[in-house]
């Protein structure tokens, strides 16, 4: 069935275009028209953009928001955050990695984002044993995605060891263990669950990082791609540099870049700490850089090299990761923030001259769609209608040209502004709240109640 979106405003590939009708049927966009008038039945909002996908995350880590910002002795780190995170892991029943992960993602949806990349790697028992369904974790997201109706990129995550050259699994990370022969069978009971999900699921792939495989199981489990998203983490702390360059003779971009056949497909997570000729490297393989700037700075792992990734042709996207604080509009201006703090400048993260905002937006809603495998990312016919709209005569906003919506939004902006919005024509967030709240809250209060009780 047809429906109608009105919008005063709308940004369409070649720019801003007034009074335009957009018409999407069965999830896609079928006919963009703009100089138009509103006709009876259309849904009528300010401004229509094209939604953006949240591109990497890790939807159980929600619950423990909070949970780690007290100074312990000594200095505290990315690898002290993740001991508490794998005490934290042990506790997780189904039924609440469900319930957390349906809070995540309308959370995700009322910010403005349409669809997200879980990047999956909660498989086991807390035990490690596996569950008598071995899908049964990934089916608990693929339910929370379907209650939510975020459009969905699923990747299930091979984790085998427990650090460079092979290390034994350490406490804590047995419920995420699989080999690679455990894993293909995972990843086909994951792609039976999927087919009864909407058209513009995906699932996808995701070897860890090169910490937690080994070279033989990455080309093997690269096999098993068919053609779908591949996302690893890569170069996110010094440390981990430092141990695959001793361990492997390569930094870990650089050895990627040598030993993957990194295209289009991929989308590096983090990426933070490459050499010039790296980062230029890795953006003409025309590979996404995964970028999470709150969890980057929550987590203390450095800023993104920005202006060398553009200036390179680099696409980029934008992911909440730890999910420690779900905001489109702050993970677009810490973004950009971490850059002028590092270079004591202002307005980095455009090439040339023009819009930051609209350059930030544009750029992580294509390199979100591209990573997670949707053909979205713009106001298009043939596009899925992956749609955001905000009220440009909100206070934040009203003093705004159209042609500055996109700053205000990034830079002065809180998600308040989102009215609506579609994940491939699924119209869930109606007048800033998603249709369904009520009962997700109330799932999410009761599972995080029982967690804490066991903590």
């Amino acid at each position: 069935m047809a429906t109608v979106i009105f919008a005063t405003n709308a940004l369409l590939p070649d720019g801003w275009a007034r009074n335009v009708r957009v018409t999407q049927s069965d999830g896609v966009i079928v006919k963009v028209t703009s100089g138009t008038t509103a006709e009876a039945g259309d849904i009528r909002v300010s401004t229509l953009l094209p939604a953006l996908s949240n591109l990497h995350s890790h939807a159980f880590q929600r619950a423990m928001a909070g949970m780690t910002e007290h100074r312990i002795a000594g200095r505290d780190s990315f690898w002290t955050w993740r001991d508490l995170m794998y005490r934290f892991t042990r506790q997780l029943t189904p039924e609440q990695v469900e319930a957390i992960a349906a809070f995540v993602f309308m959370e995700m949806q009322e910010a403005g984002y349409a669809a997200v990349g879980e990047f999956h790697y909660l498989h086991h028992q807390p035990d490690g044993a596996p569950y008598g369904d071995m899908a049964e974790l990934s089916a608990r997201i693929l339910a929370a995605a379907d209650q939510t109706g975020i459009g969905l990129t699923h990747l299930p995550v091979l984790y085998t060891y427990g650090g460079a050259g092979a290390q034994p699994l350490a406490a804590g990370q047995g419920r995420f263990s699989n080999t690679v022969e455990r894993f293909a069978e995972l990843l086909d009971a994951v792609r039976r669950a999927a087919q009864v999900l909407p058209a513009d699921t995906r699932v996808g792939i995701a070897p860890h990082s090169l910490r937690a495989t080994n070279p033989a199981d990455l080309a093997e489990v690269l096999s098993l791609a068919n053609g779908n998203p591949v996302h690893i983490h890569v170069a996110e702390q010094p440390r981990e540099v430092a141990d695959i360059s001793a361990w492997l003779g390569a930094r870990p971009v650089e050895w990627l870049l040598h030993n993957a056949a990194l295209g289009p497909d991929w989308c590096l997570i983090h990426a933070t700490h490459m050499t010039a000729a790296e980062t230029e490297n890795l953006a003409r393989t025309g590979a996404v850089a995964g970028l999470c700037p709150i969890t980057e700075a929550n987590l203390g792992d450095g800023p993104f090299n920005g202006p060398g990734w553009l200036a390179a042709g680099g696409a980029f996207g934008l992911g909440s990761d730890s999910n420690v604080r779900i905001s489109l509009t702050e993970e677009l201006r810490t973004l950009e923030y971490s850059q002028r703090l590092r270079d004591l400048a202002r307005n980095i993260l455009v090439n040339g001259e023009g819009s930051v905002g609209q350059a930030l937006y544009t750029g992580a809603a294509l390199g979100g769609a591209q990573a997670l495998g949707r053909k979205a990312g713009q106001i298009a016919a043939g596009h899925l209608a992956d749609l955001t709209a905000i009220d440009a005569d909100h206070p934040t906003l009203c003093a705004l040209r159209p042609d500055q919506l996109l700053d205000g939004l990034a830079f002065a902006a809180t998600d308040q502004v989102v009215t609506d919005v579609w994940s491939a024509g699924r119209h869930r967030v109606q007048g800033g709240r998603h249709v369904h709240r009520d009962a997700i809250v109330a799932g999410w209060r009761q599972a995080v109640a029982g967690l804490l009780a066991s903590v």
